[in-house]
This record gives C-alpha cells, sequence and structure tokens, in this order.
C-alpha cells in the first residue's frame, strides 16, 4: 500500500509512543522478529532527538528551507500515513546548510559545485545527528523499501530545489539495495570495532579472556599500557543509569570540553543536552571516570558512552589532566570490560584511529548513500567513488594484517 508523505518540523509535533514503536520495528531482528528489544538504537530515539532540538543543537524548521539557520541542522522529518489515517513509517530527515558533523566527507563535492557556479547546499540528509554510528535510517521497518524511499527524497529535493540527498551509515544490505539503483552512489568507508567473539566463535569471559587471543607480544602490550594508569596512581570507575549524578555530568562535560579548548575549538553540544540525556534516557548511559586515588570523586576525565541490546557506543571524552595512556583505558578497555560483563555483542568506539587496531578493534566497512541530481556532477562523483572503493578495500585489507589476534594472518 502506498504512503501518503508530509512533513513535520519538530518532534513535538510527534507523539513519544508512536515515533518509539515504530523505532522498535525498525531495531528489531528479522530473523527474530517476535523478540522485542529492550534498549533501542539510541542516536534516533525519541528522547535522544528531543534533547538535541530542545537545547537548539539542531533547529525546528524555518519554514524556508534554504534560510540558513544556527547550527546548520533543519529538522524536516518525512512521516508516512497509510490510507487510514495511521503512521506508519518515519524518515528522520534534515535539510543541512554545511557538512558539520555528518562524518562522510563531501566537502571537495561541495567546493566543485561552488568552483563551476552553482549551490551544493542545502542538501537533504537521512542519518542522525552528530552520529557516526551505523544504524537504522527508516523507522516502521527492519527491511525498507529503498526504492520507494529514495524515489521520496528525491521529490523531496526537486520540490525543494536541494542538490540532492544523503543517507549515512546504513547497514550492507541497504546500501546494497540503494547502489543496485542507477542514479543512487554507494560510498564505503572504514571504520575499527571490537566484537565480542574469540576464533571458537564464543563470547569473551573475561578481560583476561580475551588477551589469551592475542599473541605473546601483543598481549604484554595492552597489559603494560593498563598497568600504567594504575601507577599513576589513577582509579577507573564505571557508572551506569542512577549511579550517575547532574554534578558527574557537570563534570564530564567541563572534561569534554576543555579537550576541545586544547584544539582550540568547541564541542557541538552543550550541557543541557547531555543533562536531558541523563534524565530521560539514563539507562543507556555509561559514565567512565578517572580520579587520583588520594582525591575520591574528583574527575580528571571521562568518557561518556551510550548503549543498546547489542552495542557499546564510544561517543564523547574530555581530560582535566595528561596521564600517559589514560585515554586508552578510558576510551577502549573500559568500554571492551563493559561489553564482557554485559555480553554486548560489539563495541564501536567512532570515527578515526589506527591506534585502535593493536588493540583488537578490527576493520570494518561502513556505507553511505548519494544522489546528486546534477548529471554531470553526479558522474563525476561516481568516478570518484569507484577509484576510492578500491584505495578503502585496499586500506581495509592492510589493517586486517596488524590486529593483535594469533593466526590473524
Amino acid at each position: 500500500m502506498a504512503l501518503h508523505y508530509y512533513t513535520v518540523h519538530s518532534i513535538n509535533e510527534i507523539e513519544a509512543p508512536q515515533w518509539q514503536r515504530l523505532l522498535t520495528t525498525s531495531c528489531r531482528n528479522p530473523s527474530d522478529s517476535q523478540v522485542q528489544p529492550e534498549r533501542l538504537y539510541p542516536f534516533l530515539d525519541y528522547r535522544f532527538l528531543k534533547a538535541l532540538e530542545d537545547n537548539h543543537c539542531i533547529d525546528a524548521h524555518r519554514n524556508n528551507p534554504r534560510q540558513q539557520s544556527q547550527t546548520g541542522w533543519l529538522i524536516h522529518y518525512l512521516i508516512g500515513e497509510n490510507n487510514s489515517g495511521e503512521i506508519e513509517q518515519i524518515l528522520p530527515c534534515f535539510i543541512k546548510h554545511h557538512s558539520y558533523a555528518e562524518y562522510v566527507f563531501d566537502w571537495a563535492w561541495a567546493d566543485a559545485y561552488q568552483r563551476h557556479g552553482f549551490q551544493y547546499y542545502p542538501k537533504l540528509l537521512l542519518a542522525s545527528p552528530f552520529t557516526p554510528a551505523t544504524g537504522p535510517r527508516v523507522l516502521g521497518s527492519a527491511n525498507p523499501d529503498w526504492q520507494n524511499i529514495s524515489e521520496v527524497l528525491y521529490r523531496q529535493c526537486v520540490e525543494l530545489d536541494l542538490s540532492g540527498f544523503h543517507i549515512n551509515f546504513i547497514d550492507a544490505s541497504s546500501h546494497q539495495q540503494l547502489s543496485d539503483q542507477d542514479s543512487v552512489l554507494g560510498r564505503q568507508a572504514c571504520q575499527f570495532h571490537w566484537f565480542n567473539q574469540g576464533t571458537d566463535q564464543k563470547p569473551y569471559q573475561s578481560f583476561d579472556h580475551y588477551l589469551e587471543h592475542f599473541t605473546s607480544r601483543k598481549r604484554k602490550s595492552v597489559k603494560k599500557e593498563r598497568q600504567k594508569v594504575a601507577q599513576q596512581n589513577i582509579r577507573m570507575i564505571r557508572k551506569t543509569a542512577d549511579q550517575i549524578s547532574e554534578d558527574d555530568i557537570k563534570t564530564f562535560y567541563h572534561c569534554y570540553q576543555m579537550t576541545y579548548a586544547q584544539r582550540r575549538s568547541r564541542g557541538y553540544l552543550n550541557e543541557g543536552f547531555f543533562q536531558q540525556l541523563l534524565q530521560t534516557m539514563p539507562e543507556q548511559l555509561l559514565l567512565v571516570c578517572a580520579e587520583y586515588n588520594d582525591q575520591p570523586g574528583q574527575s580528571i576525565a571521562c568518557a561518556l558512552y551510550l548503549f543498546d541490546d547489542t552495542t557499546l557506543y564510544g561517543r564523547y571524552w574530555g581530560a582535566l589532566a595528561h596521564a600517559d595512556s589514560l585515554h586508552f583505558e578510558a576510551c577502549y578497555y573500559q568500554g571492551i570490560e563493559f561489553c564482557i560483563e554485559r555480553g554486548l555483542q560489539r563495541f564501536d568506539p567512532g570515527t578515526q584511529g589506527e591506534h585502535k587496531i593493536s588493540r583488537g578493534f578490527q576493520p570494518t566497512l561502513t556505507y553511505s548513500a548519494h544522489q546528486l541530481l546534477h548529471p554531470e556532477f553526479s558522474q563525476a562523483v561516481e568516478n570518484f567513488l569507484s577509484e576510492e572503493k578500491q584505495h578503502i578495500e585496499s586500506y581495509r585489507q592492510d589493517a586486517e594484517t596488524l590486529l593483535p589476534f594469533k593466526h590473524s594472518g
């Protein structure tokens, strides 16, 4: 049955239970459709997006999609209704006036448009803001009809005079379905993810059990790195849910912004956003704090994670003091231990970082899809992506050879 689509410009125009019901369907494993996920993919959760909007990290639509907004993220949620007026699908889209905080880099495409006298912005983006983490992109279906959805997005671009649409951090199946369409361009990139299974395909029982799968030299290196933190009189504390206080978030946020300030920049997100997450979805937060043993309650570094039923997402980090190997401990090893304790299948620590390989994070392809309305630019980008794909695959294969596991090749 064909759906009728209309746009809402604020998440407050949709009832939370309705949104969450559709997200639940999207997060359900198609092979086990009777199982209801308890913790949903957090970055398209109603509460996450509402916190972004309530704290002005993203903007409600100002009726004119070509009008610049303060954040460059204009909310443009597409709502699909059936003939009975029931909402069956939501496409959480944004009209973008820049490419910041997308982590799928198209700056060169925008520059080429500008040099030839065309406008690349605004564009249409289907993604989770500020989040380079793969997850569902269509609320209401675990197996979306991408042919129909791409047609809906294309029509939006034509009607609103947008340069094209972009769908970031989709799964491999969605990427393949979209790439099979004549006018949609598939793109690959590489991140480093940790997986909770040894060579016997069974979950790890402890961190030591995990290290047993390393070569001797790599195992000693990790143990030495972790010992350095303890030798600096530092202890690590993991907190979840109601163990995390408002003061903890305040301290974390200070660490977070101080780390950005050292690079002469500022984080995209404000303290109000993080405090609202603590109030509305504490059961999906993990806060790792580092403090000196003789100064209890005074954190010198913090890492804030989110997690769902299957995956831990390393998202935000900051430090007030330098300590050897502390970043690796707070952002990687503590996360691995948490995954093992909770039985989570995967740990996605975010973008960048060949340094993750020696710690057991495996090169993992990520995917996006793009359609540009200008035919000549679309052909040029297609040629670029073909060459880029070969480079990405070569890079992934080279990274595989550097993994610390026994018999990793």
